[in-house]
């Protein structure tokens, strides 16, 4: 009969060979598995046609991510199309990206074939966030019919509301009153006009889709303004994470699932104000864009097909709240930086603005034209902040042929614009702020081809004519009222850009001198 030892050895020899056995199999199976992998990547989602545009060679899973500058995509841009060309693409995941460059190659795409680039892509950071068919809002609507439905609907309704209209014109030029009233209050004080700003667009949006402004300290405006802040700072920390968004690492945890609680938040604000809209709402008198949903709602109940739906009211107004303030507002701030920055720039604005309107005259959009200076001043702020240099993507909805390159269907795509603002080929100083730009030899006002700054085609921003309207009403009102100067014994504010969904300037400190 054997010993113990020798059953206890024989016992671990065989627990030994067993475990080596399972862990060959575990080894072999994932090396099997590992190998499939592969084949899979490249078999189907990086063998391409000879006609795909060129880019970078892709690594198995991760695509080209690893070459990405998520704190300036910018750059990473560029480079492609240094290197590449005005039609090149990368890799993120499985998904293939293409980059259109350059004025006459963007306005092929969405110019003569825009029927062709009117789609958005699937983000599945968007769906974990309650994004799904006829409930995707407007920016990244992905339902074509739901889309072109809201689009026509929301730019009908604003203009009903005075979009392009005096009564509008009056309600800005009120609300730049309101913001003039709290920069003179800082008495000739540094301060960040972050928070102000932004307050003061973000108001415009309130009349339109709430029927009323609100006060700069309300509880309600600053929790949205608050959180507001918070998505794009945390949009600026997880660049990665958000472009990876469009592929199956938006499913792993990490810490781009907080802007999903951010949005969470900011809706429940926006839930609670529809509330109390549904409470008084009267179907024979329309207070504001809420007010016209919530009948549309009622006339389209029982169709499953409409996008006309209390949950896409929520995200419609959240599109309409953050991109309608976040854009406006941004390019407001690069144009004070860059009135601190070029007082001599800001001096023949003041010297215009005083020969023409005077002190007391509030400006308004049919002064537009006697002010070539003030108004050349306005778009070069919007060209050289650049503050959307990559547009939302869209997905083809079928093969399409951009200079001699072919882009497969469902291929997401995104257009530079910032190749276009800053081109050099067809600006004088494409990366200096020169109001001249805009303006001939005999000082008056010229528009330019490749101004686009909001993009063009049927995704061209909706609030293009609002937004105008705004920077022109805001920032001539400001100029007229002040004079602005970096404070004494600070530091010459960084041009440095940060870079989001939006590009802003970094924090910076003025005075504003009352005149």
């Amino acid at each position: 009969m054997p010993s113990l030892t020798a059953v206890i050895q024989a016992s671990i020899s065989w627990l030994w060979t067993m475990a080596s056995s399972c862990w060959n199999n575990i080894t072999a199976l994932l090396i099997t598995l590992l190998l499939l992998i592969l084949l899979l990547d490249y078999g189907l989602f990086r063998k391409k046609s000879s006609r795909f545009p060129p880019g970078p060679t892709p690594l198995p899973l991760l695509g080209n991510l690893l070459l990405i500058d998520f704190k300036n995509p910018h750059a990473t841009v560029q480079h492609l199309a240094k290197r590449y060309g005005t039609v090149s693409s990368m890799q993120a995941g499985w998904h293939s990206y293409v980059i259109l460059s350059g004025l006459k190659i963007i306005k092929e795409a969405l110019g003569q074939k825009n029927e062709r680039f009117f789609e958005r892509p699937s983000f599945p950071l968007l769906s974990l966030a309650g994004y799904k068919k006829n409930c995707d809002g407007i920016l990244m609507a992905r339902n074509i019919n739901g889309w072109k439905e809201q689009r026509t609907f929301c730019l009908t309704t604003l203009k009903n509301f005075g979009m392009g209209k005096k009564t509008l014109e009056k309600r800005v030029s009120e609300e730049a009153g309101y913001l003039c009233s709290e920069f003179k209050s800082k008495e000739d004080s540094p301060f960040n006009p972050f928070n102000l700003v932004n307050n003061a667009v973000a108001n415009i949006i309130c009349t339109l889709t709430f029927g009323d402004r609100f006060e700069y300290n309300d509880e309600t405006f600053l929790k949205l303004m608050h959180g507001t802040e918070d998505i794009m700072k945390a949009l600026s920390r997880n660049m990665a994470q958000v472009f990876a968004s469009v592929s199956w690492l938006a499913y792993i945890p990490g810490p781009h699932h907080k802007i999903r609680k951010i949005y969470d938040d900011i809706s429940a604000i926006f839930q609670e104000i529809v509330n109390e809209h549904k409470k008084t709402w009267n179907p024979t008198f329309a207070r504001d864009f809420i007010d016209v949903f919530l009948e549309k709602i009622e006339q389209n109940n029982g169709n499953p097909k409409s996008s006309f739906n209390e949950q896409n009211l929520i995200k419609i107004i959240f599109d309409l709240f953050t991109a309608g303030t976040e854009t406006t507002a941004t390019t407001l701030l690069w144009g004070l930086l860059n009135m601190v920055l070029h007082p001599e720039v800001q001096n023949r604005v003041h010297e215009e603005i005083e020969e023409v309107l005077g002190r007391d005259k509030l400006p308004m959009m049919e002064d537009q034209p006697n002010l070539p200076y003030t108004n050349a001043v306005v778009h070069e702020m919007q060209r050289y902040a650049d503050i959307a240099p990559i547009t939302l993507p869209y997905i083809t909805c079928q093969d399409v042929e951009i200079n001699k390159f072919v882009i497969p269907k469902r291929t997401v795509v995104f257009n530079h614009l910032s190749s276009v603002l800053k081109d050099e080929t067809m600006w004088e100083k494409p990366h200096q702020f020169y109001p001249e730009h805009f303006l001939d030899a005999n000082g008056k006002f010229i528009k330019r081809e490749a101004f686009l700054p909001f993009s063009t085609g049927r995704h061209a921003c909706p609030g293009e004519q609002l937004a105008r309207m705004e920077l022109f009403i805001f920032f001539t009102t400001l100029l007229q009222h002040f004079t602005f100067c970096v404070p004494k014994n600070h530091p010459r504010p960084k041009e440095d850009r940060i870079y989001a969904l939006t590009v802003s300037p970094h924090p910076f400190q003025i005075c504003a001198i009352p005149r």
